[in-house]
């Protein structure tokens, strides 16, 4: 697949000459786009989908900003974007790009045309600009968003054309329902806004070359709160441009109702070969822990087999042959135990977030389940003789008995990952 592509403009297709890649092994074809470089992350093309997320603190802040842009990147977002909303914040990106190793994206509303210019270090230390169409200015609107593009032409920079249906154009989308209401046969208003949520990031996009912005340093998203409605706006967009596409609902609600909404929306698209990045907006509770937003597009990715960030725990959900909560507890204990030696394995054993682990509670499925896995445990259920035989490779490894079951699992499990993934794994 080419990286690069001929432009596409309002309503047309991606060149003929592009192909959509596809995975030899999994047989998934991914939309063709091309490649945006954004602080020396590739985005785009055949690149892996990148995860990302954003700040909700107080950028002028410059202590909680960068100790929370280091825990979504030590968590794995590969791009964080910043809030900068007034002139405190603008000062402030410079410090705090300094002080993190991973890119800043800025995010604009309003007076983003003022804050660039004013401070030319803050438009130089961030790594994207993300611009919202919808309100760079009602009455002087393309001469702001002139501006913010001349200044992402000066300093090399890629912008994202980040079209909110919360903040939609009301020019155009009253243009198009004007035309709609003429219309022989008019459509209804659902469908209007849609087409006004895709035409005006297709628009701005346009508008952003004409004022010599290249083709490859542009990225657009058309971000809205239901499923279905993001479903049909990225399918239309992702027609119409072969620019790369950020993904993800806006607003999509706190806690299980977020994460239900984000996957399912997301896993639609991204099957579809739809999507370069991605971002979960989950709201958080109070003191919540913001990192839960790039765990869940994470585990997403690697649901769909897209990206691996993990090894895999498959645990039963338990039933009357399992009244003994013992094999939930280990499953946990497991879990939690590659999460807290993950950073280092993935530094020590590469490969090792592909690593499957099976931890099974009865005799019912857990033999087949465990020799589906890399390494996996059969836990004795009610009644059944107990011993848990543990598999590796699809080969039954060992027998467990006694009180030591965890803690010998966890030995063998060390042992094996030592001896795949170590330093010596090629010569043994």
């Amino acid at each position: 697949m080419q990286e690069g592509g001929g432009r596409v403009r309002d309503g047309a297709r991606p060149p003929s000459h592009s192909r959509p890649y596809i995975d030899p092994v999994t047989d998934y074809a991914r939309r063709p786009s091309v490649v945006v470089d954004v602080g020396g992350l590739k985005v785009g093309g055949t690149h892996p989908i990148v995860v990302q997320s954003m700040t909700n603190t107080d950028t002028a802040d410059v202590e909680a900003t960068v100790a929370q842009t280091r825990a979504l990147h030590e968590a794995g977002s590969e791009l964080v974007r910043v809030t900068v909303n007034n002139e405190a914040a603008a000062a402030a990106v410079p410090r705090i790009v300094a002080q993190v190793e991973v890119p800043i994206i800025g995010d604009f509303h309003y007076n983003g045309h003022l804050l660039l210019t004013k401070y030319p270090q803050c438009a130089a230390a961030l790594a994207k600009y993300r611009i919202n169409p919808g309100n760079v200015g009602a009455k002087r609107r393309d001469e702001h968003f002139r501006a913010i593009i001349d200044v992402a032409v000066a300093n090399g920079k890629p912008v994202r054309i980040g079209v909110n249906w919360g903040s939609l154009d009301q020019q155009l989308l009253t243009e198009l329902m004007d035309a709609n209401a003429r219309a022989r046969e008019p459509r209804d208003a659902r469908a209007v806004t849609l087409d006004a949520i895709v035409a005006s990031a297709t628009r701005s996009a346009q508008l952003a070359e004409e004022c010599g912005l290249p083709h490859d340093r542009l990225i657009l998203s058309a971000k809205v709160s239901g499923v279905p409605d993001l479903v049909a706006a990225y399918r239309d967009l992702a027609r119409r441009s072969d620019y790369p596409l950020h993904l993800g609902l806006t607003e999509a609600g706190m806690g299980m109702k977020g994460i239900v909404a984000s996957t399912a929306g997301l896993a639609i698209l991204l099957q579809e070969g739809i999507g370069d990045t991605i971002r979960v907006s989950l709201t958080p509770k109070p003191g919540g822990d913001r990192t839960d937003e790039v765990r869940v597009a994470q585990q997403v990715l690697q649901s769909l087999g897209l990206r691996s960030f993990s090894p895999e725990v498959t645990a039963c959900p338990g039933c009357g042959r399992t009244t003994s909560s013992f094999f939930q507890e280990m499953a946990q204990e497991i879990q939690d135990y590659l999460l807290e030696r993950m950073p280092g394995w993935r530094a020590r054993y590469p490969g090792v977030d592909a690593l499957r682990v099976a931890v099974m509670g009865c005799v019912v499925n857990g033999p087949g389940e465990s020799k589906h896995a890399d390494i996996g445990i059969s836990l004795p259920g009610t009644a059944e003789e107990p011993k848990a035989p543990v598999y590796v490779d699809g080969q039954l490894r060992v027998t467990l008995k006694g009180e030591s079951i965890v803690s010998d699992f966890l030995r063998i499990l060390d042992e094996y990952i030592d001896a795949r993934y170590g330093a010596g794994a090629a010569v043994r």
